[in-house]
C-alpha cells in the first residue's frame, strides 16, 4: 500500500505532467509565452529548427484512381471528405504540405480502402498499378518522399510476390496493410506469406486501422470519437492477433508499426503480461517488434508511448491529409519538452527511428 505522503507526491507529479501537456497545447494554439519562459522557448525554437522530421503516416492516391470515400460519408462530413479527396489526388498538394508542416519528408502509402467498391474489392491489377505510381513519384522527389508498397496481405502468396516486386524492383521501403479483411486478422494463414516476405526483406509492416462494419454500426452513433474507438479497437486487435498466435515467435525479424489509435492495445499488451489470460512475455515481444506513431502530437500520448515501447520504437506520424497539421516541427519540440524527452530521444522520434526502419541513413 502506498503511504499518504508518497501518494500525494505521485499525484502532484501526475498533475504537473498533465499541466505541461496543457501548456504545450496552448503554445501550439498560439497563446503568448510567459516572460519567464522566453529563454526556454528560444532554446526550443533553435532545437526545433535543427530537428530533421520525417512523417511516417501519410496517404496519397493520385489522379489515376477513382476515390470512393464519399460513398459512405455522412452528409455532415461530405465537405470535409471532399477536401481530403482533393489532397489525396493532387501530388502538388502533397509536396506543398511538406513545406506547410515544416518537415523534411513524408513516407506515403495508398490504402485500397480509399478506392474499393461497395463489396471491398478493387479491380484486378490495381495494386500493381498503385505501387508503380508510388515508385514513380518517389523517384521524382527522392529528397522529399519515401514510399510504402500496398498489398492485399490476405491474398496468400500473391501478396508476398507483389511485396517482393515492390521492394526489389521498385525500391519501395516497407509495406502498408490493413488491420483486417472481413473476418481475417493478420494472424490468418492467408496473411502469413506477406508477413514472412516482409521479415525476409527486412522492411516494416504498417498495420493501419480499417472500418469494421459491426463496430462502426455500434459506435458511429457517438460521432467522431465513436468512429475512432471502432478503428482503434481493430488496430489493437491486429496487434493482439500477432502476439497471441505466435507470429512474432515464428518471424523474429518482423517489425510492425501501429497508429496512436492502438495505444490502448499497446498498453494492454505491454503492461499486463500476467501469464494467465495474456502471454507472460507479451511486454517483451511488444517492445521488440512493435513501433507506434505520434498522431495528435500530444505530449501525454508521446510520453506514454515512450514509457511503453522505448524512445527507439516511437516515430512521427500525423495521418496527412486526414489530419493537416501545421508547424509540425515546432509543435513536436514543444510536446517533446513537455514530455521530458532529452535531445537524443527527440532526434530518434523525429527521424532516426523512421530512417532505421526504412534502411536509410541521415
Amino acid at each position: 500500500m502506498t503511504s499518504g505522503k508518497g501518494s500525494k507526491s505521485m499525484q502532484f507529479r501526475r498533475r504537473e505532467f498533465l499541466g505541461m501537456g496543457a501548456g504545450a497545447a496552448a503554445l501550439a494554439a498560439g497563446a503568448p509565452a510567459a516572460p519567464a519562459q522566453a529563454a526556454t522557448d528560444a532554446r526550443d525554437e533553435k532545437t526545433a529548427e535543427q530537428l530533421n522530421v520525417i512523417d511516417f503516416h501519410n496517404h496519397y492516391v493520385g489522379p489515376d484512381f477513382a476515390l470512393t470515400t464519399l460513398a459512405g460519408a455522412p452528409a455532415a462530413q461530405r465537405k470535409y471528405w471532399e477536401g481530403v479527396n482533393r489532397n489525396l489526388a493532387d501530388r502538388g498538394s502533397l509536396l506543398a504540405s511538406i513545406e506547410t508542416a515544416g518537415i523534411a519528408r513524408r513516407v506515403i502509402n495508398t490504402p485500397t480502402a480509399f478506392i474499393e467498391d461497395a463489396d471491398g474489392n478493387v479491380a484486378p491489377g490495381t495494386i500493381q498499378r498503385i505501387n508503380d505510381h508510388i515508385a514513380e513519384l518517389v523517384a521524382k522527389h527522392p529528397d522529399r518522399l519515401y514510399g510504402l508498397a500496398t498489398v492485399d496481405a490476405y491474398s496468400g502468396e500473391e501478396g508476398a510476390r507483389e511485396l517482393t516486386r515492390a521492394v526489389r524492383d521498385l525500391g519501395l521501403r516497407g509495406v502498408f496493410v490493413e488491420s483486417a479483411k472481413r473476418d481475417l486478422l493478420p494472424d490468418a494463414p492467408e496473411a502469413r506469406p506477406t508477413l514472412t516476405a516482409a521479415a525476409a526483406l527486412g522492411v516494416p509492416v504498417f498495420i493501419h486501422p480499417v472500418t469494421d462494419p459491426a463496430m462502426h454500426k455500434r459506435f458511429a452513433r457517438y460521432g467522431g470519437l465513436g468512429v475512432r474507438l471502432a478503428r482503434s479497437t481493430i488496430n489493437s486487435a491486429a496487434l493482439f492477433a500477432l502476439l497471441e498466435r505466435g507470429t512474432f515467435d515464428e518471424l523474429p525479424k518482423l517489425r510492425v508499426v501501429v497508429t496512436t489509435l492502438a495505444l490502448g492495445g499497446v498498453l494492454l499488451a505491454g503492461g499486463f503480461g500476467d501469464g494467465q489470460r495474456l502471454r507472460k512475455d507479451a511486454p517483451a515481444l511488444t517492445r521488440r517488434h512493435v513501433y507506434i506513431d505520434t498522431m495528435g502530437l500530444h505530449p501525454v500520448l508521446i510520453r506514454s508511448a515512450v514509457d511503453l515501447l522505448g524512445a527507439d520504437h516511437v516515430l512521427v506520424g500525423t495521418d496527412w491529409p486526414i489530419a493537416e497539421e501545421k508547424s509540425v516541427t515546432q509543435r513536436l519540440q514543444t510536446a517533446f519538452a513537455a514530455a521530458g524527452l532529452n535531445e537524443q530521444e527527440q532526434r530518434m522520434i523525429a527521424s532516426g527511428n523512421v530512417l532505421q526502419l526504412l534502411g536509410q541513413t541521415y
